[in-house]
């Protein structure tokens, strides 16, 4: 967290939009969560309009952001900058059982149960394709626990490229300052915020947007992680390349996708449009992407716990699939300073 200082004017000005009802109870609850115009009316009993004129004062005066995620847009409580020091200074010093604002937390709590119950809906109709792929390669819990090793500890801001569900979110981002995930399915977006809200964790943004064009600022993140997109892509250079723009000097990059297979059926069933990747055609593409290979590790389906490897550890490749059964590939490579 950045605590920045403002000069008086900007200051007083902060005070000035923060200081009505309506808007600090806004402030305290996207404090809580990022909730989007419509949910924030259920919440406050107030109309789309009168919620939407104090949202604009509060972006103006950098009190909270605002992304957007197909027609709808979500907003939560800024993350840096004199705006966000001085609204968790005025949160810290409200006390949190005055009863407006535990009935805006009773409605928060319906809220999210909303989304959950959603989340639920769709998850369990992708979950029988997404168990099929599961069974052809090395258990999930083993494949997570490599991705956990590469990233280590040392990363304050953290982007997950194509996070889907927020998986890796939930297990990387309590070891980061911040966290961003990003994904094109709005449907997905919903699902991760709602195990995100469930797991806890309050230093993560959600974005919609284009794998070949985040929305990021480039340069800042320490870490980023592309797990399981390459092989949907037409162009995976190219999102490699839009991966290593995000990242700060010396940030790292893990990719983790399949190794060379013939599963057809991936392809007919699921819309992979590669089927793998070799060891050299990815570091090929991290190559040219401006980064440099520091390791890689392959998991067969049928290998040992990786419980007990030494960090970075290389393997040989296992080459193709064996029948049905898949390797999964990680590379971990570094931006060139």
């Amino acid at each position: 967290m950045i605590h920045a200082k403002a000069p008086l004017s900007a200051a007083l000005a902060t005070l000035d939009a923060i200081g009505e009802e309506t808007r600090l109870r806004l402030c305290a609850l996207l404090g809580e969560a990022e909730l989007a115009v419509s949910e924030l009316v259920t919440i406050l009993g107030q109309s789309q309009p009168r919620v939407s004129r104090h949202l604009k004062l509060l972006l103006e005066a950098g009190l909270v952001e605002r992304h957007r995620e197909g027609a709808w847009a979500f907003f939560h409580l800024a993350a840096q900058g004199t705006g966000a020091t001085l609204a968790r200074a005025v949160l810290a010093g409200v006390d949190g059982n005055d009863p407006r604002l535990i009935a805006d937390r009773v409605r928060l709590d319906e809220v999210r149960a909303a989304r959950t119950a959603r989340a639920e809906k769709y998850f369990a109709a992708q979950a029988p394709v997404w168990r099929e792929t599961r069974r052809m390669h090395a258990p999930e819990a083993e494949v997570e626990a490599a991705i956990v090793e590469a990233a280590g500890t040392g990363f304050a801001r953290l982007l997950d490229i194509g996070c889907g569900a927020g998986r890796l979110l939930e297990l990387l981002a309590p070891r980061a300052e911040t966290a961003v995930g990003v994904d094109l399915s709005p449907a997905m977006l919903g699902v991760a915020r709602a195990q995100i809200e469930q797991a806890g964790l309050r230093n993560i943004q959600l974005r919609q947007g284009d794998i070949y064009a985040l929305p990021v600022e480039g340069g800042v993140f320490d870490l980023a992680v592309v797990h399981q997109v390459l092989h949907y892509l037409d162009t995976p250079a190219r999102a490699l390349r839009e991966a290593a723009r995000a990242l700060a000097p010396d940030g790292r990059l893990i990719v983790v996708d399949f190794a060379p297979h013939q599963c057809e059926l991936l392809r007919e069933r699921h819309e992979h449009r590669r089927l793998g990747f070799s060891r050299r055609e990815v570091d090929d593409y991290l190559v040219g992407a401006g980064l440099t290979p520091i390791a890689h590790r392959d998991l067969a389906p049928d290998s040992p716990s990786s419980e007990g490897r030494p960090t970075g550890q290389r393997l040989e490749a296992q080459g193709s699939a064996r029948g049905d059964k898949l390797t999964v590939s990680l590379w971990l490579a570094k931006k060139r300073a």
